[in-house]
């Protein structure tokens, strides 16, 4: 398990986006350092942490993609929506 704690929201003016971004790259960077090659993520900061779930999920698809392009090893990765908004705004992320 590769624990991330998840930038919370407080208007979008406190660098939320790039905080929320560094999440997602820095597990996918420590998964590939310890040879994962299936990795699984929340809405990291979509709960508690109030991050709007339809922009959460444009920076979480677009980092990770980022992330795989420019590594190899991971081979799949999987998005865990808790609930029904999020689970839609992961497939319009994902297109």
């Amino acid at each position: 398990m590769i624990h991330t704690v998840g930038p919370i929201w407080k208007g979008g003016n406190n660098n939320e986006r790039e905080l929320l971004a560094s999440c997602y790259r820095h597990s996918l960077w420590l998964a590939m350092c310890l040879g994962v090659r299936t990795i699984s993520f929340p809405a990291i900061s979509c709960g508690v942490y109030d991050f709007p779930i339809e922009e959460a999920a444009q920076i979480s698809v677009r980092t990770i993609r980022e992330s795989l392009a420019q590594s190899t090893g991971i081979e799949l990765v999987k998005l865990v929506a808790f609930d029904d908004s999020n689970f839609v705004a992961w497939q319009r992320a994902v297109g």
